[in-house]
């Protein structure tokens, strides 16, 4: 057995991968429980493995292997990093595992397999898995079936995805083996389960007889929706939901949800592979089906038949085939083949989907006329291709063919079309069916259902029963006004036999929905996940017609949503409905009117009606005037009034005085009365004919206006306008004109009739009168505010002078916005309120654009001029266009119909002639200006073509297509855009131009849509693959429009479309999607009522068919542009960013740019390994030369061939250094994306680097010293190791750099070797850099010296090697060398060394030349006057790993425990080092300073209250040392030897022993530990602890950690060893918290690192575990409740807070460690009324403000349990309970109180405590607030003041009033309280200051003076902000807070009385001012901090003795003990002293 011992002693990872098995089986059995131990999944333990995981389970060994499976899967489950071994591990279990004849193995390969999908790996576990299908054996085979299945049934299909395993089934159900066959046939169940009858088409082609038993194994699944059972890593939420279901018992009410969450529904469509058809047609298909034999054509059709019955087809250019399809359809006049046709084109609709959508326009109209035929078979075939096609494209865009066939003479064309219009709405939601489509198609429908055929009526009445159920009654009754009840109660009939695709709901349910989708029984189908199928479509081949949630604006610029918000009753038809019999009434005689009015008219007025003289006349108005203002409305008889004035002389009247009350009458008779249109008609002739007049016209304008209120605006107007223009008066038209504008203004524009107005306007702007075309140009000018720019459409035919009026006119509207109407909006309008009025304002502007005049030029596009723009000569192309273009231009304004032009012009878009492409691209602009709306029709045809222009290499190509897409935007919307899969399509090109084009164009868009359809989401993988393109420019776009995409799809979806990517991707896509979710805008919200008509004049940016009411009418679509110029100066900005981004990439040309894409270093298994064992075996050359020859560059490249992109490596090859730069920026950008690429080529990228260095271009040398330190931060955040290997073949030639002549290279290098400390050892840095001072070259040989101190400073001397010895000896050698550089760096390097290690560097140097020795003694002396930089970077360059982890995070990381007690031993050795350093030189004034020294330090440290704690010894000493000052004559006395012994040692004995505590070694710890309880026990002596406390509390936690990470880790120690050194630390620390005066001393940081220990080792169960286990827990449970009461409240309370804040944030941490932390939170809280005032609230509060920052209360209830919002409130209300209203003082330390709700929560729990307790507190309240109000404003400063110097001047709140008085200065330090100070008393002024200054040195020295003084108990603590590391560069005393000058002054003093000085002769006291301006901060410093200002501190005392050495202390003799001390001296000890404390004084400054 001699050879075992030789491994037994290995370390685990050596034992497993040994040679011999028993060895490695041993490894695994170590490896398993060390894995099972570990309980920081972070710990760097796990980082030893990597590699050797693949080993643990492909064991050749059987019994090793299950041995390593073991802990393999121990090693996934627990490991961090263990992610990064799936490729590896799982290929090796499916190749090495599954062959085993053992069922353990495949069992244990199995459940690692499941443990990597848990931990997110899923994806390349079952690409592995499914790499196992194609194994020749069987066996392999099956197990990876069963481990699919497996993983299937227990994560289900949202994890696994179905996809490549449907695929490869049908292959397995083929095998010759039967048990594959049947293990495949078990997963084809499993999957059946998940997604039902998607399973079929993909199965349909295997054996029938397997089809049939599959059948009747999915019969017996059962129905209810499988569930995931168990969870990933990121699923732990729904882990709990589930396992809490569970414990209920089973799935209740709540279960079925949860079933439909996880089970998305899928469709089988998405499942199939797409089969491409086109190139499968017969070669002669296109002449067959034109051929004469019908019998010919049948067989082409037959063949296209075959291949359209494949259910998912390849999208490709189908426009011939469809042409030809359609032709048949259309012409051919067989009967059969027209059917044939017909299901060729329900195949393709089917098999395209979405994509046949372009099509869609062209077919229709053909197969809707072909409905006439009247064969069954025919029309069925016609049906079912109409229906497929339907789902392929929306109803907006194929309304217009519906409509035009709606009105067919031929019956059967209207049945069957209404027919389809049923079916189809029963696709819509409310949403897809918006008014604007609602509104022609039941007006189509209503003719149907009056038709004379019974069939075509019973069509309509089943299409609008459809209708009337999807939208709604409210949507659709408006329509239905006029229909009587008869076919109304028919249409109801209908509507309710309805069944809609959507979900059952009643109409009723879709008003209250809103436009909400129903979402029925079908979670699947709500939001945006729109396109996932419903259940129906699992049956139903090809998708949904429409994404529910598709934009509810219909054409994107109509009709509201159809319930959209609250319109009332009748909708804009309705409401006239009512009105009409209002306002219209029968014409009565001239008699019954007389009869009429003289009922209500007083007789004498009637008489004088037509009386001669006018003064009887203007009487009898005024009577008339005085009856109508007294009548009743009801009353009143509007039309016998009014044709009484109207009665000879009626209008005709000559006096105006007369005339001007008859107009005002009629304006009251309008306002007051029921006035009819009827009575209008009697006056408005009359009104017109006065409105030019002079004296008369204001009043007839106000009798206009008061009619057009009564009988409404539309219907005046148009009376108006026309009697004004059948008149020839100019006056009168132009004023009419002017009353109209005004009329505009105030009642809105709703239902105007524009195309009126505008032949009057024409006819006005024709008159010859200048007056009348001014106003007519006025009036266009306001109704272009509401209806933008078409409306100049209407006048581009006017001469030139007066179309720049009107433009001029529209260009002073720019931006104005329409008016809110003000009147016309009260009255008539019963329920429907405004929004009756809204709805007629929404057509209107769409007339505006219908009422264009339009041209079809579909008969002047004929088949010659598309031959030739088709053309094969570009000349003849060019004359095709040029044809067109003069067509449109000469046409204005064109209907949709364009025939065959859609196609030719796309076949341009491509054209090799780039100026054709820009022709064509403009031609395509002013079709979308020409045809309007209607353009979105083609927007699949040729919108998605420009697009993909976008992509040109050409700048002004690109640029415009940009403005061909906005052209079209504007007009269409973006809904058009968005739908479908085309634009993703576009984005998925690997174009860099077009997708920053298409990224920048999105961008604009997307911010202004309110919705989107929910195909947006389909971008979203693209637009990450643009987040990592190449081309920055395409990054930075992508970047932009990061957050627009997130607003619409929401930051969740976001996220779950990472999955798909590359670990490393997905990584940093999170972080940018993080990012974004910050920037991300809020969704434009739908304009408000009144500003609605505002939003459409600010828009006027486009031709847009709505743009006064665009908004409001629910266009969500709609993109508020605000300002034309703007938007055209976006796309100037977005196309310049083009041209830049051109450059950069030299352009390249496409071809080659594809290339580019994906990972440049290419991961190969094991690839660095065996490239290590090819050097090492010598079979490739090793990496070292002087310079490089040719083979080793040739070597590196054919290393690199494998892993490393071609492209790339041709770079890195590149003969042209302009190359090896363009490859360094590729590897800059690629680094963080590519991490674990670049570190398996790590060793091959450092080699090629190596060559860099050689090169002699400077550029190149800088780039690649940037990217060495990208590399080198980036190696040491993934903790990555150096190996050997690749440092030797590195580091050397690095080396070489450090000599470079240029400064900025040197630093390069130097930066980047610190940083090679980080992740190789510096131990063997040292070795490569001694190495580099042996070079020819003297830069380097000086470099590499200081770079030698560096290390020895930073890592201490245990860096030199071999040995320190020779590492010294041959620094030394340089002292002598000839360069003055060189001997500077040596000797500053061993002055550095000597700092480190003191006078045995002389040792270790050994014999040097007199001179060298002279100049090292010379440099030395000089060194330590100055203050040397002593070795604190000792502990803040943690030793290598735990660099970057803050402090206080290693400590809860449970780091390297380890580090800690060496950080001890380095503090106690420097410690003893700088004893040395002080005595070391001036040996015979040795003995004084140290005296004092110690003493000093005594004070300084003192942190208890200054009583005489000291010992009496100490004390009594002191008194004699001063006497001789009071004494003159000399006294002679001995210094007992005790004395001295014991005051120089007491300290650092102390801190020796602490420093043990924290040892390694057990029995040196429980030894330190009782020799501490030993001094604590007795009270005597317990107070020599003082000023220790933290520190040994420190080394006491270190304890507990090093034996919770190590000690009960270590199998060999026995475990009784550790209960006794548990039960030594517990008991000891119970001993120091009984002593209360010493329990205060704990700080905070301090007190949380010890609570965490405990609590943590409370939650230990290895300890309960032990046999006196329960009883150390119940100790510590006791040590625990002392902690809490004892040490100082605040700092605890404030410990525990900030605990409880970092164990939530932990995801790390248990819940029961957070549940301990609250109870001892509630425990506190118990204790609170006795210690609140003891307590600085200000700090707590301060505590609780940053908890509730970084945890708001949302966040907080999120938490799984509701304790830590309970504890919180808890604790907030008993404050509030104890202080009441004060508390709301006590804010002062927080900066900015609006980050947390702290300060909302206290004011809400003040009020409801006030509520309760009546308002006997209100008065405090009102003070408190006002207080703090107060304060801040400086105005009443003065107030403040007064009242604290009032309040300081009464006897009973003078303390009160300092206090203030101190806050309110700390606060505001450059207040000025001198004038208050000035007119009191001197003694006032003293007792001001002192009282300030004794509350200033109590707050900072934590009420040290507190006991003595008596000073109330309330003002003890401070309150002051914290600020973190201040602590290592200040003497801090041991709480580690900084002190004020002020504090060692008030010292000083206590010292000066105790030593009986006066204090009353110190001059040099500071004005109260300047001791108040500088507040002392306060740190929660954490333990590490405090050894950090241990150290400093130390460093500086020692830096003080020096000087004192040097300075002071020449007087004396040596011994102090034999010579008496003369007076002198004594004084200058004092002197001493005074200095000492200057000193410490201005350090502080």
């Amino acid at each position: 057995m001699g050879d075992d011992s030789e491994w037994m002693k290995l370390p685990i990872d050596q034992k497993c991968e040994h040679k011999l098995w028993k060895a490695r089986l041993n490894g695994y059995e170590e490896a398993l429980k060390l894995f099972q131990k570990i309980d920081d999944e972070k710990s760097p333990e796990w980082s030893k493995y990597l590699g050797l995981i693949k080993k643990f389970v492909t064991d050749s060994n059987a019994v090793a292997q299950l041995k390593g499976l073991e802990a393999a899967l121990a090693y996934v489950e627990n490991a961090h990093v263990a992610g990064k071994t799936t490729g590896e591990v799982a290929s090796g279990v499916v190749n090495k595992v599954f062959n085993q004849p053992k069922a353990r193995a495949k069992e244990l390969g199995v459940d690692i397999c499941l443990m990597y999908i848990e931990i997110e790996k899923g994806e390349a576990v079952q690409e592995e898995l499914l790499k196992g299908l194609d194994n020749k054996n069987p066996k392999i085979i099956v197990a990876c079936i069963e481990t699919l299945r497996k993983a299937l049934s227990e994560f289900g299909s949202k994890i696994i995805s179905l996809k490549p395993i449907i695929k490869v089934l049908p292959k397995l159900f083929e095998s010759r083996e039967k048990a594959v066959r049947d293990e495949a046939k078990l997963l084809a169940v499993e999957i059946y389960r998940w997604i039902r009858d998607a399973l079929r088409p993909p199965l349909q082609n295997i054996n029938s007889v397997q089809l049939k038993e599959l059948e009747e194994e999915w019969v017996k699944v059962s129905a209810a929706a499988p569930k995931q059972t168990r969870f990933l890593r990121s699923q732990q939420e729904l882990k709990a939901k589930f396992e809490q279901q569970q414990a209920v018992g089973g799935d209740g009410d709540g279960g079925d949800d949860d079933g439909e969450e996880v089970v998305p529904q899928v469709d089988a469509y998405e499942l199939l592979e797409a089969v491409e058809i086109l190139s499968k047609l017969p070669k002669d298909f296109y002449e067959k089906i034109e051929a004469k034999k019908w019998q010919e054509r049948k067989e082409a059709l037959e063949a296209v038949e075959l291949l359209v019955k494949n259910p998912k087809l390849e999208s490709g250019d189908y426009a011939d085939l469809v042409k030809v399809l359609k032709k048949v359809v259309g012409k051919d006049t067989n009967v059969m083949l027209v059917a044939l046709a017909a299901k060729c084109l329900a195949g393709l609709a089917t098999g395209l989907r979405k994509k046949f959508g372009q099509y869609a326009g062209h077919v229709v109209p053909t197969i809707l006329e072909k409905f006439k035929e009247k064969k069954p078979q025919v029309v069925q075939a016609l049906q079912e291709a109409i229906d497929a096609i339907f789902l392929t494209t929306t109803l907006q865009n194929i309304s217009e063919d519906i409509l035009a066939v709606m009105d067919n003479k031929n019956p059967t064309i209207k049945q069957q079309t209404s027919l389809f219009i049923a079916r189809s709405f029963r696709h819509c939601t409310p949403s897809t069916l918006p008014k604007s489509l609602l509104k022609p198609f039941c007006a189509a429908l209503l003719k149907h259902i009056n038709d004379s055929a019974p069939e075509v009526r019973d069509a309509g009445f089943e299409a609008l029963g459809t209708a009337l159920k999807v939208a709604g009654e409210k949507a659709v009754n408006p329509f239905l006004a006029d229909v009587d009840k008869l076919k109304l109660d028919r249409i109801k009939e209908c509507a309710e036999k309805v069944e809609l695709v959507y979900g059952k709901k009643t109409g009723g349910a879709a008003e209250k929905k809103e436009s909400k989708p129903v979402a029925g029984k079908t979670p699947a189908l709500s939001g945006t996940a729109a396109d996932k199928e419903t259940k129906d479509a699992a049956t139903k081949p090809g998708p949904l017609k429409k994404a529910p949630a598709a934009k509810p604006g219909g054409p994107p610029k109509k009709g509201k949503p159809a319930a959209a918000a609250g319109m009332g009753g009748a909708g804009a038809k309705g409401k006239k409905a009512p009105e009409t019999k209002e306002i219209f009434e029968s014409e009565l005689s001239i008699e019954v009117c007389e009869e009429k009015a003289a009922a209500v008219l007083p007789a004498s007025c009637i008489q004088q009606l037509d009386s001669g003289n006018w003064k009887e006349r203007l009487a009898c108005m005024e009577e008339f005037q005085k009856a109508v203002e007294l009548m009743e409305r009801s009353e009143m008889p509007c039309q016998a009034l009014v044709r009484m004035l109207a009665k000879k002389p009626g209008w005709k009247e000559t006096n105006f005085q007369v005339m001007q009350m008859k107009l005002h009458i009629v304006a009251l008779i309008a306002q007051k009365g029921n006035f009819s249109k009827t009575s209008a008609q009697v006056v408005l002739d009359g009104l017109v004919d006065k409105v030019g007049d002079v004296k008369c016209g204001s009043n007839a304008k106000e009798a206009m206006t008061a009619i057009a209120e009564a009988c409404q605006l539309p219907w005046t107007a148009e009376q108006v306008v026309a009697i004004a223009f059948s008149q020839k008066n100019p006056k009168n038209q132009s004023e009419t004109l002017n009353w109209l504008s005004n009329a505009i203004k105030e009642f809105g524009f709703s239902g105007l009739n524009v195309k009126a107005f505008i032949s009057n306007v024409k006819t006005a702007l024709a008159a010859t009168n200048p007056a009348v075309r001014t106003s007519a140009i006025t009036l266009l000018g306001v109704m272009y505010l509401y209806v933008g720019p078409p409306l100049r459409m209407f006048f581009e035919d006017e001469k030139p002078a007066l179309l720049s009026q009107i433009d001029a006119e529209f260009e002073k509207m720019q931006g104005q916005t329409a008016p809110a109407p003000t009147r016309g909006i009260s009255r008539h309008s019963g329920g429907s309120g405004d929004d009756g009025e809204e709805e007629e304002q929404e057509d209107v502007a769409n007339d505006v654009v219908d009422l264009l005049p339009r041209t079809d030029i579909g008969d002047k596009i004929t088949a010659e001029l598309v031959s030739k723009i088709g053309d094969k000569n570009w000349k003849i192309r060019k004359e095709g266009l040029d044809e067109v273009t003069s067509i449109i231009n000469d046409a204005k304004f064109i209907q949709p119909n364009i025939g065959e032009l859609p196609a030719a012009l796309k076949s341009r878009l491509n054209d090799s002639n780039k100026i054709l492409v820009q022709q064509t691209l403009s031609i395509l602009q002013q079709l979308a200006t020409a045809m309007g709306p209607n353009i979105k029709q083609h927007v699949k045809n040729l919108g998605i073509p420009v697009i993909t222009v976008l992509g040109d290499s050409k700048n002004n190509v690109r640029a415009a297509a940009l403005a061909t897409v906005n052209a079209w935007a504007e007009q269409t919307g973006m809904k058009e855009w968005l739908e479908g899969e085309d634009l993703s399509e576009e984005l998925k090109k690997e174009n860099p131009f077009l997708r920053q084009e298409l990224l920048g164009w999105l961008a604009e868009k997307l911010p202004t849509l309110r919705t989107v359809p929910s195909d947006l989401l389909l971008c979203v993988p693209h637009l990450y693959s643009c987040l990592e393109d190449r081309n920055g420019d395409v990054r930075k776009k992508a970047q932009d429009a990061l957050p627009f995409f997130m607003m619409h799809l929401g930051f969740e979806k976001m996220a779950k479309a990472t999955s798909k990517l590359k670990p490393t991707s997905k990584d940093q896509v999170l972080a940018m999607l993080e990012k974004a979710k910050a920037n991300m805008p809020a969704k434009p919200a739908p304009a408000a009522k009144a500003s609605s008509r505002v939003g459409g004049g600010a828009a006027p940016a486009k031709f847009q068919p709505a743009s006064a009411f665009s908004e409001d009418s629910g266009s969500n679509t709609m993109e508020s542009k605000p300002d034309p110029k703007k938007a055209k100066a976006g796309g100037a900005s977005s196309k310049a960013k083009g041209v830049q981004g051109k450059k950069v990439l030299s352009k390249p040309t496409l071809k080659e740019d594809d290339d580019k894409s994906g990972p440049i270093f290419i991961m190969v298994p094991n690839g660095k390994e065996q490239r290590m064992k090819d050097e090492k075996g010598l079979k490739v050359l090793k990496w070292n030369f002087t310079t490089p020859r040719d083979e080793y560059i040739e070597q590196l490249k054919t290393q690199m061939s494998s892993c490393v992109a071609k492209w790339l490596q041709d770079e890195m090859f590149h003969a042209d250094f302009q190359h090896h730069n363009k490859a360094l920026a590729v590897m800059i950008e690629h680094l963080e994306s590519e991490k674990d690429g670049v570190i398996s080529c790590l060793d091959l990228i450092l080699k090629w680097l190596t060559l860099r260095f050689f090169d002699t271009n400077t550029s190149v040398l800088m780039k690649a010293l940037e990217y060495l330190k990208l590399l080198f931060n980036l190696l040491s955040q993934e903790e990555y190791h150096l190996t050997e290997n690749e440092a030797c073949s590195f580091i050397p030639y690095l080396i070489l750099k450090v000599g470079e002549p240029k400064d900025v290279i040197r630093k390069d290098v130097r930066a980047i070797l610190n940083r090679m400390c980080l992740i190789y050892p510096a131990s063997k840095m040292f070795t490569f850099i001694m190495e580099g001072t042996k070079s020819k070259n003297s830069k380097q040989r000086a470099e590499c010296l200081e770079e030698l101190g560096c290390l020895v400073e930073s890592y201490g001397m245990n860096v030199c090697q071999p040995t320190p010895g020779k590492a010294l000896k041959e620094m030394a050698t340089h002292i002598g060398d000839r360069d003055n550089t060189v001997r500077n760096a040596a000797l500053n390097t061993i002055v550095t060394v000597y700092n480190v290690h003191g006078d045995q560097v002389f040792k270790l140097i050994g014999n040097l030349s007199e001179k060298d020795m002279s100049m090292l003694e010379e440099r030395i002396k000089r060194s330590a006057k100055r203050p040397s930089a002593a070795p604190v970077r000792q502990v803040e360059e943690k030793p290598q790993r735990t660099q970057n982890i803050s402090a206080n995070a290693s400590m809860l990381r449970k780091g390297p425990v380890e580090d800690m007690s060496s950080k001890l031993k380095i503090m106690y050795r420097t410690y003893r080092i700088q004893n040395r350093n002080m005595g070391g030189h001036s040996e015979t004034s040795h003995t004084v300073p140290r005296e004092f020294q110690l003493d000093l330090d005594e004070i300084e440290n003192d942190n208890g209250p200054v009583k005489c704690e000291m010992p009496a010894l100490v004390q009594h000493k002191l008194d004699d040392i001063f006497e001789p000052v009071l004494i003159p004559e000399p006294k002679i006395r001995a210094v007992s030897p005790h004395f001295d012994d014991m005051h120089s040692n007491t300290a650092s004995t102390i801190n020796f022993v602490i420093s043990q505590v924290a040892s390694g070694d057990i029995n040196t710890s429980i030894q330190a530990l009782a020799q501490i309880d030993e001094v604590l026990r007795q009270e005597d002596k317990a107070e020599a602890m003082s000023g220790h406390i933290d520190q040994f509390l420190i080394a006491t936690f270190m304890q507990l950690r090093l034996i919770y990470n190590t000690h009960m880790a270590d199998e060999k120690l026995d475990k009784d060893e550790i209960v006794k050194l548990y039960s030594c630390i517990i008991g000891s620390m119970i001993s120091l918290f009984q002593i209360e005066s010493l329990a205060r001393e704990a700080s905070t940081g301090v007190l949380k690192d010890l609570m965490h220990g405990l609590i943590t080792l409370m939650l230990d169960s290895r300890v309960e575990d032990l046999e006196e286990g329960e009883q150390v827990i119940r100790s510590v449970n006791l040590l625990v409740v002392k902690v809490l009461e004892k040490s100082d409240q605040t700092n605890i309370l404030s410990a525990l807070l900030v605990l409880l804040q970092d164990s939530l944030l932990a995801t790390a941490s248990s819940p029961k460690f957070s549940e301990l932390v609250m109870k001892c939170l509630w425990r506190m809280v118990r204790l609170l009324p006795e210690t609140i005032n003891s307590i600085n609230l200000d700090r707590i509060l301060l505590d609780i403000h940053n908890f509730m920052k970084v945890f708001p209360k949302e966040k907080l209830k999120q938490c799984k349990s509701e304790f830590p919002i309970r504890t919180l409130k808890t604790l907030l209300h008993t404050l509030c309970k104890l202080k009441g209203p004060k508390i709301l003082d006590h804010l002062t330390m927080i900066d900015n109180k609006n980050e947390s709700e702290l300060e909302a929560h206290l004011c809400r729990v003040m009020k409801h405590s006030m509520d309760q307790t009546g308002s006997k507190a209100d008065k405090d309240t009102e003070k408190g607030a006002s207080r703090t109000e107060e304060k801040a404003s400086k105005a009443k400063v003065n107030d403040i003041l007064a009242e604290i110097f009032k309040k300081i001047g009464s006897k009973e709140n003078t303390k009160e009033g300092l206090a203030e008085l101190y806050e309110y200065k700390k606060k505001y330090s450059d207040a000025d309280i001198e004038p208050f100070l000035k007119n009191s008393s001197q003694f006032f002024q003293s007792y001001v200051e002192r009282g300030l200054r004794l509350i200033e040195t109590e707050r900072e020295g934590k009420g040290r003076i507190a006991s003595s003084t008596g000073i109330s108990p309330q003002m003890e603590g401070t309150c002051v902000p914290v600020s973190t590391h201040t602590v290592s560069s200040s003497i801090g005393n041991t709480n580690g807070e900084e002190v004020g000058p002020s504090v060692y002054l008030e010292r000083l003093k206590i010292l000066r009385q105790r030593c009986g000085l006066d204090n009353a002769k110190q001059e040099d006291r500071p004005p109260l001012t300047s001791l108040l301006s500088k507040p002392a901060v306060p740190t929660v410093a954490s333990s590490t901090d405090m050894l950090h200002s241990k150290l400093s501190q130390l460093r500086e005392s020692r830096e003080q003795y020096q000087h004192l050495d040097l300075d002071s202390n020449q007087t004396h003799s040596s011994g102090i003990g034999t010579t008496p001390a003369s007076p002198s001296s004594a004084a200058a000890n004092i002197d001493d002293l005074k200095k000492r404390l200057e000193r410490i004084k201005s350090s502080r400054k």
